[in-house]
């Protein structure tokens, strides 16, 4: 039989599973097979990075957005280690992520080798599989098999190479496995869609709650709130299930929402949560009957006392129910909830419209509105720029990616390069703050290097600022939240893109329409005030613990900074 190089059968393996690209750095333990991608470099591009964590969060991001499987690769010991909190995030988001990590020689494993660390023990708690290859036979079956487990089990997935593995010469074919794959659909059970069916029927203030799992059921979610006169409240990684402006959107909850969602669910009597385990348990109803659907059987009754639960593909439940469902005729409940979402629009509007120096937030948020194209792919950092982003930016068709459980800073810069390269058609747009941006920005010129005409927004006030407003919502004062200053504008320019500082509104028009002209790379650092973003329902506890960081403020240095008192009594009460 022919003789062919293992990490040659590997790299058919990854061709088999439509792997285009694999986002890591070389180096002496992962050599081998880089030398085999070299010969593959046509079919499957290396996207070099400055650090393995942009590597890792790049392949999370683009597992997010395309629902293929994102591949990053790192030498063992330190570059492996420094994969761990994209690899988190990709975790806590369901995203299926392929690692292949170098490890010494099979001959000196286990030796106290030079940067040997116990990969496959490292990397357990954030795996759904984690093996070290132990002989070059085994390397493209460990590798169909990984891959598989990553895409079954939406997780995580580490194959850990030994350097030698990749240049043994092996049969010219996989023993055990194969790249073939099939995906199931989860039927609900009949009984379990009459109860919940009961439930609707009898109730008269719906309100639904959908999250990730109604991407794929866009159509069946709109139908199904139509019928019952519910309104939709979305997750904040949901964002753009529905546009923002659709008259069945509410917005999100909690922190980064609006006060009509807050106030939907402290008068509903149904809450149906659809495809979502929301974990604010503070902001969904006291005493309220609620039907959960959900393809995870675990995640039914996990953050709430449901009522109701139903498994099952969100599709195949909302085409049921609408199959039995009435259109209700007292619509009553929406239309109030309806009125006081245009009341918040009206509300919000005005920070957007000001156009007064020195800027604020909101005022930026409509100029990336403005050159966003329909099908743009929008990379959020976090921060309180996720809260400008979220409340401000009235999504229509665009996508919308984000680190949204474990909320890691440092992720906008690489989901907008992972987007670039996914779908290289369409404009990508990441939207940082100075403080999440300056974690990862040394990879701005990986986007100069590979020409990914990425919009970088920086909304820049020399601050964590998420920090410094929690710090002050706890009645404690600001502390170690100062940032030194960066020119990041003058940082694009260095690395062979364009940079535009702005400081005043007349600045941000002619600097955002030169950056959507552009076919470089292009950072826009905004310079903006301290103004804290208020949540869109401010609870007595919150204006508490400020009214006490006042009184610290003023008793140690005589002065205070009051938020903007309007809006803060709007939102009080």
């Amino acid at each position: 039989m022919a003789k062919t190089l293992a990490g040659h059968a590997a790299a058919d393996v990854l061709q088999n599973w439509d792997v285009q690209h694999i986002f890591g750095m070389p180096g002496d333990s992962i050599n081998n097979f880089v030398d085999v991608l070299r010969g593959k470099k046509d079919d499957i591009e290396f996207i070099q990075i400055r650090h393995e964590e942009v590597a890792a969060l790049a392949a999370s991001s683009y597992a997010k957005l395309t629902g293929k499987i994102g591949v990053c690769m790192t030498i063992g010991g330190p570059g492996a280690i420094h994969l761990l909190n994209g690899l988190y995030d990709a975790k806590a988001d369901g995203a299926p992520v392929l690692v292949l990590a170098g490890q010494v020689a099979t001959t000196e494993l286990g030796r106290d080798s030079f940067q040997e660390v116990h990969l496959a023990r490292m990397f357990d708690d954030v795996s759904v599989y984690s093996e070290t290859v132990a002989s070059a036979e085994a390397f493209p079956d460990m590798l169909n098999q990984a891959i598989r487990t990553a895409y079954a089990r939406n997780g995580v997935a580490v194959l850990v190479i030994p350097d030698d593995i990749p240049r043994d010469k092996i049969n010219n074919a996989t023993s055990f496995t194969s790249s073939l794959t099939s995906f199931a659909r989860h039927i609900p059970q009949k009984e379990d869609l009459i109860t919940g069916l009961n439930f609707i029927e009898n109730a008269k203030r719906p309100v639904i709650l959908a999250g990730t799992g109604t991407k794929a059921a866009k159509q069946e979610l709109e139908a199904f709130a139509d019928t019952i006169g519910a309104p939709i409240i979305f997750t904040l990684p949901a964002k753009g299930v529905l546009p923002d402006r659709h008259p069945l959107n509410l917005g999100q909850l909690g922190q980064i929402g609006t006060k009509p969602a807050y106030e939907a669910m402290e008068e509903t009597d149904l809450m149906i949560m659809i495809g979502t385990s929301f974990p604010y348990r503070d902001y969904l109803p006291d005493d309220a009957d609620a039907i959960q659907v959900d393809v995870d059987p675990a995640q039914i009754g996990k953050r709430y006392p449901v009522s109701a639960g139903i498994v099952g593909d969100t599709a195949l439940v909302l085409e049921e129910w609408n199959k039995h469902l009435q259109r209700r005729d007292d619509r009553s409940f929406l239309e109030e909830c309806q009125k006081n979402m245009q009341n918040w629009w009206t509300h919000i509007g005005k920070d957007t419209e000001e156009t007064s120096t020195p800027l604020k937030a909101p005022q930026v948020i409509p100029h990336i509105e403005r050159i966003a194209d329909d099908d743009a792919v929008l990379s959020v950092d976090v921060g309180n720029v996720t809260v400008w982003m979220a409340r401000y930016f009235n999504i229509t068709n665009q996508d919308f990616i984000i680190s949204s459980w474990l909320a890691t800073m440092g992720c906008g810069l690489p989901g907008a390069i992972a987007s670039s390269l996914a779908y290289p058609d369409r404009q990508a747009i990441a939207v940082c703050g100075d403080g999440g941006f300056a974690m990862n920005m040394q990879d701005f010129v990986t986007a100069v290097k590979y020409k990914l005409p990425i919009i970088v927004v920086v909304l820049n006030n020399s601050r964590i600022g998420m920090i410094k407003y929690e710090q002050e919502a706890a009645g404690h004062l600001e502390y170690a939240t100062e940032l030194q200053e960066i020119d990041f504008a003058q940082f694009a320019k260095s690395c062979g893109g364009e940079g535009y500082h702005v400081k005043t509104y007349e600045d941000l028009g002619p600097a955002f329409d030169m950056a959507k002209a552009s076919n470089k790379p292009v950072i826009i650092d905004v310079e903006i005030d301290l103004e804290p973003p208020l949540p869109g329902k401010i609870t007595w506890e919150q204006a508490q613990g400020y009214t006490k960081h006042m009184m610290k403020k003023f008793y140690k240095d005589h002065s205070v900074e009051m938020p903007p008192l309007k809006k803060a009594l709007k939102r009080l009460f």
